[in-house]
């Protein structure tokens, strides 16, 4: 479209390519297996705000991995302009469109730090938690920055179209922390869980296999590189061995945080070919993604995001979370990251990250459905609309989740 103006011609295309696609999908005998879409995290597009033309366009080229000064600075400011710019658009943020009185109005409206110069009374504020000095914390945003005392603060919580209404019976199946070199705790159990659903009626359309991928920590110190490789080709074996699930179901991997990687920085790259070559020669549906990843189901967006979270970001949380409305730290945890719209809303020295691809954590506009990957127990929590679980750890205690994304329905499973 050339102009701000959409004639009957071009709404008229747009209708017959959907008209098409949806013959397409009705003739297709396995229409679900083309419906999943896995995007890599080095693969999404950047956006940024523009705060005065008030419009997100896009960064125009691809990124190094080893960004400049001031990407580290850029990292801070976009987050905080998407934050800002999320904000706005809540209705108790929008400025009314008339005049009326302050007393009855509902609204609030967003104050710069430097503009509480000279002022009194109360002011709306937005901005980022800085330990710009040892012991001491600022709130900052693009202006100026005022210090904050914690000691009185109140403790906040942490808190297509019928086509997918018709994919009711797609399922999704999701285990973590596969410990491939465990042959009688993981491997036996692994074979019997693909065993049950080969005899399904209907097959799960995708299985996604979080790491970590080894019992041990792939780091300087691990020299087992080509007993794995055998392990993940054994592996392929297994899954070739139900032809069923070979055929008609799709399967994803996804890096731990300890497996093999160039570090341990976030987003982390997908595992390399010398390791996952021989699973593939057995399993041509198999996908080796990014940590996080995300795939699209028709309309929906899912993010898989394998990190032990939740023991981090209680570590470094500044205010105990208030339990007045919940003592679960898993709920606390999701209304952090949904508040934050950053899936590791650590500070760097925590957790690194590539300064150039922060964008890749960014969780705005907000998926359907985050899967956070964790070494803690089996939880599911629906909050604003957004249905966030962890499937718990297959190689500690046998737990994995099958979700329908048609209806956003986590179903528990155990061995």
């Amino acid at each position: 479209v050339k102009s701000s103006i959409i004639d009957k011609e071009a709404v008229h295309q747009v209708v017959s390519l959907l008209l098409d696609a949806e013959a397409a999908e009705e003739e297709s005998p396995s229409s679900s297996h083309f419906s999943i879409r896995v995007v890599d995290a080095f693969l999404i597009p950047k956006f940024r705000y523009d705060p005065i033309k008030k419009h997100f366009f896009q960064h125009a080229g691809s990124l190094p991995i080893h960004g400049e000064a001031s990407a580290k600075a850029a990292l801070y400011r976009d987050r905080l302009l998407l934050l800002f710019q999320r904000v706005s658009r809540d209705q108790h943020f929008i400025k009314p469109a008339f005049d009326t009185d302050v007393d009855t109005s509902p609204s609030c409206q967003l104050s710069t730090i430097q503009s509480l110069v000279g002022q009194r009374g109360r002011r709306w504020v937005m901005g980022v938690i800085s330990q710009l000095e040892d012991g001491h914390f600022y709130l900052e945003d693009l202006t100026a920055a005022v210090e904050i005392d914690f000691s009185k603060a109140i403790s906040f919580d942490l808190i297509a179209y019928h086509l997918e209404k018709r994919a009711v019976n797609d399922m999704f199946v999701i285990l973590s922390d596969i410990w491939l070199d465990n042959e009688q705790k993981v491997m036996e159990k692994l074979e019997t869980v693909l065993n049950g659903f080969e005899n399904v009626e209907i097959v799960p359309s995708l299985f996604v296999f979080m790491g970590d991928f080894c019992s041990h920590p792939c780091n300087l110190s691990f020299h087992s590189f080509s007993s794995l490789r055998s392990q993940f080709g054994k592996l392929g074996r297994m899954i070739e061995a139900h032809p069923r699930l070979k055929e008609q179901s799709k399967f994803l991997f996804i890096p731990g945080p300890s497996d093999i990687g160039p570090s341990t920085v976030l987003p982390r790259c997908a595992l390399p070919k010398y390791l996952t070559e021989e699973l593939q020669k057995h399993v041509p549906n198999a996908i080796f993604s990014s940590n996080p990843c995300r795939v699209k189901f028709y309309t929906q967006e899912m993010v898989f995001f394998r990190q032990d979270l939740l023991y981090r970001m209680r570590r470094s949380c500044l205010i105990p979370p208030s339990t007045e409305e919940t003592d679960d730290p898993f709920e606390h945890l999701v209304a952090t990251i949904t508040h934050q719209s950053h899936l590791c809303p650590l500070p760097l020295f925590v957790q690194p990250i590539i300064w150039n691809y922060d964008h890749c954590l960014h969780l705005y506009p907000t998926p359907h459905t985050i899967v956070l990957g964790d070494r803690s127990e089996q939880k599911a929590f629906k909050y604003t609309g957004i249905t966030c679980f962890n499937p718990g750890s297959f190689s500690d205690d046998s737990t994995f989740v099958a979700y329908r994304p048609c209806t956003q329905e986590v179903e528990f499973s155990a061995l």
